[in-house]
């Protein structure tokens, strides 16, 4: 199924209409009918429903999977062309993004805005909530003592003739109060974190939504025979709307300080609790703790270059936490109007701290201080800077107590009760204004040339190269601009080369037992073993794979790369990349330290170290080492291979879309990716809205790499990239390949799915490097 370079009429459809860019009509079409062959396309390439696992229910009452809720609604997605694409998150401060652009400056304007955000999150994350019942009920249970505490086990029953109930505990301290309120789902093991909040005054409080007390069933699930399909509220709004009747009950206590009411959660009680705050006001201060996607990591963050918690993954496992609705935005994330960051606007000017491991599997550092970035104009906006605060931490998933003890701290600082202010501590606290005045450097675009994606064979004074020795000058130009983009690389002989203990809290992929491993530098070396785990040959091939935009945990979910590759006979090197996975906080002062280079430059460098090392082990092939990755290890492997001679072969699989075409709104991040996002090349900021001046692109890169074998697999309706442009980029450097009599070395693969590594993709891969290293 490889695709030719030449472009058919079928493949120009398919990258305008998947790229969103269709209206009322496509060809001919309706509107109505657009959306539904985009349907289909996207049930082509999405994996099968799944069933049902042990925790997970089906998306609706009457529906057992996805497919069934969309047969029987005739539900269709939404008109993506006629939706915003952002480069960067919904900004809460405007209204009508991407339309007027009407910037928030009074209460009314927001308001307004605070109205529309959550209208359009019930619409596409959550499903209609119900109002507030109004008719709670109370009866006391149990009371206890517990020491000087008071325990009390309440029931609450309420709605429609009281069918919905949720059974709540206090732990009440001794006196009259009034107290605060620390309030979280029931768990057995939460019961060390209200005891931590009695100690410090306040009345620890669990309530039985999403985790069941005593093994009986999680409250909230009646709530779907009460109110649905009037309102068709999810189970994380289920959760969230569970915690506003616990505070139904405890606003009708005298010993309750209503003005000091706190909640948290883990994980998925961490998403419910983002979800309770921004919607009900009456909570004072919030901590979501790990909640991952739909909770403090933003859905446009989640794609699968970011090889996280997926919209595809957690709508296809859990299928009843968030809207149906929500699966369209599978491949097009950057479509949605609203997302995390906007609930966190909504719970200004209240408390909000945003918490997570920095090696969390399920999000990552890097998306959650973008939402925090975000949040904080509406804070500043507000006058409520100081009720905004972030705290990542090293660990695993769940909070140790030294950590539960910080959240506190918050909670009393955020109502006065004590002055321990929170660190506020970035890991990627980079933006283009903040790298202008630590390099210092100014750029003027304009006094650079403006050019297409063309006329590759054009050289000194427009004349027409025609052989290699004439281009091979060209190349060296070339070389000196990429270079020029990548920064002043310091004198170096290469990476530090000290074990790392972060590697066994961050962990190692999962292989087959038939492979072996080493560690080698500053990564580890994985090969086809023998029984006693030795290599299975003394000439083995060896692929540098690069990971993607793995923020969290670097090379750690790449086990099914290497087991593929080492199948075939091929040696594995991976490592992790600046700023990702154990080297996370290495790449923290980054451009503090070195402002004039560029974590890219340090990247390919990186890749130049790796290769010094590879040539010395005695089981490789220093003749064939090739290099490859998906997304951010696509684009490594592009420059690395342009200006290393040494690399045999080159893998780019959604690597780039050229950048002088990239224009404001063309893909989903543009080229402030480069230079405002991931702070991978500044330089290239001061090109925005100026692209046609970027002194190189990827035609030129590609065809530095010429004549060596090069693998580009641009997905047809890739949301980061234009397929049409990176099909021009490839079919002008294949005139390169042509000059060398080597036109068959350079192949383009354009399969008909979204932004993603698909199993198709890893298969041509993997046989394409076997075959050209055969």
């Amino acid at each position: 199924m490889m695709a030719k370079l030449s472009v058919q009429v079928l493949i120009i459809f398919f990258c305008s209409f998947f790229a969103g860019a269709y209206t009322t009509t496509v060809y001919g079409q309706s509107e109505e009918a657009a959306r539904q062959q985009y349907l289909e396309q996207l049930q082509k390439v999405l994996s099968p429903d799944q069933d049902r696992i042990s925790t997970a229910l089906p998306p609706t009452p009457i529906d057992s999977t996805w497919t069934a809720w969309v047969e029987r609604t005739g539900a269709l997605p939404p008109n993506f062309g006629k939706m915003p694409s952002l480069p960067f998150l919904p900004d809460p401060l405007i209204l009508d993004e991407g339309g007027e652009n009407i910037p928030v400056e009074t209460i009314e304007q927001w308001n307004k805005k605070r109205a529309w955000i959550k209208e359009q999150a019930q619409h596409w994350i959550t499903g209609p909530v119900p109002p507030a019942p109004g008719n709670l009920r109370a009866e006391l249970l149990e009371e206890r003592q517990v020491g000087e505490l008071t325990e009390q086990d309440v029931l609450l029953r309420f709605g429609p003739d009281h069918q919905a109930k949720l059974n709540i505990t206090l732990l009440i301290p001794p006196g009259e109060g009034p107290f605060p309120v620390f309030l979280c789902p029931w768990k057995e093991d939460r019961y060390d974190w209200v005891q931590a909040a009695v100690r410090r005054g306040y009345i620890g409080v669990r309530f039985a939504g999403t985790d069941p007390k005593y093994g009986m069933p999680d409250d909230s699930e009646t709530y779907i025979d009460t109110w649905w399909p009037e309102y068709d509220f999810t189970a994380i709004m289920r959760w969230a709307w569970s915690a506003s009747r616990a505070i139904d009950y405890l606003h009708t206590q005298p010993f309750v300080n209503k003005k000091q009411i706190a909640l948290t959660g883990l994980s998925r009680n961490g998403k419910a609790a983002l979800w309770a705050a921004a919607y009900d006001k009456r909570i004072k201060a919030v901590v979501p703790i790990s909640g991952g996607t739909g909770g403090e990591h933003p859905f446009r963050y989640t794609s699968d270059k970011y090889n996280n918690e997926t919209i595809a993954l957690l709508t296809r496992r859990r299928p009843h936490w968030l809207s149906q609705r929500l699966r369209f935005f599978v491949g097009r994330e950057h479509k949605l109007p609203i997302d995390q960051n906007s609930l966190m606007a909504l719970v200004a000017p209240r408390g909000l701290m945003l918490t997570s491991s920095i090696t969390e599997s399920a999000a990552d550092p890097w998306g959650i201080e973008q939402a925090y970035r975000s949040a904080q104009t509406v804070y500043d906006f507000l006058g409520a800077e100081e009720k905004l605060a972030i705290d990542l931490r090293d660990g695993l998933h769940s909070p140790a107590a030294r950590d539960m003890e910080r959240y506190l701290d918050f909670f009393d600082y955020v109502f006065g009760r004590g002055n321990i202010k929170p660190d506020n501590k970035l890991y990627y606290d980079y933006t283009f204004s903040k790298w202008l005045g630590l390099s210092g450097e100014m750029i003027d675009p304009l006094e650079y040339e403006s050019k297409g994606i063309d006329n590759i064979l054009e050289g000194e004074g427009r004349k027409r190269i025609n052989n290699t020795e004439q281009w091979e000058g060209k190349k060296a130009h070339i070389r000196s601009r990429v270079k020029w983009a990548l920064g002043e690389e310091p004198p170096s002989v290469g990476p530090d080369k000290q074990p790392d203990y972060k590697r066994s809290v961050v962990g190692s992929p999962n292989v087959a037992e038939s492979v072996g491993s080493e560690r080698l530098s500053f990564g580890q070396l994985f090969y086809p073993a023998d029984a006693e785990g030795e290599p299975l040959s003394d000439d083995l091939p060896v692929v540098v794979y690069l990971h993607e935009y793995t923020y969290s945990t670097g090379y750690l979910r790449l086990g099914d790369i290497i087991n593929r590759f080492t199948e075939q006979g091929f040696a594995v090197y991976m490592y992790d990349q600046i700023g990702f996975g154990t080297r996370i906080e290495e790449g923290r002062l980054f451009y503090e330290r070195f402002p004039n280079w560029s974590k890219m430059g340090r990247m390919v460098a990186d890749v130049g170290w790796a290769i010094d090392e590879l040539e010395n082990m005695d089981y490789l092939n220093d003749d064939k080492i090739f290099v490859g990755g998906y997304a951010l290890g696509g684009t490594v492997s592009l420059y690395s291979a342009a200006l290393d001679e040494r690399i045999a072969g080159v893998i780019s699989a959604s690597g780039f879309t050229p950048m002088r075409t990239d224009h404001p709104g063309k893909t989903a991040e543009g080229l402030y990716r480069y230079s405002h996002l991931h702070g991978l090349l500044p330089r290239l900021g001061f090109f925005i809205d100026n692209e046609d001046r970027i002194p190189y692109d990827y035609h030129e890169i590609l065809a530095s790499i010429a004549p060596r074998p090069l693998l580009v697999i641009s997905p047809l309706w890739d949301q980061y990239a234009s397929s049409d442009d990176v099909s021009q980029a490839v079919q002008e450097a294949t005139k390169v390949y042509e000059l060398y009599g080597a036109e068959g070395n350079i192949t383009l693969f354009e399969p008909d799915d979204y932004n993603r590594l698909s199993p198709e993709m890893k298969d041509v891969m993997v046989d394409w490097v076997k075959k050209i290293s055969e």
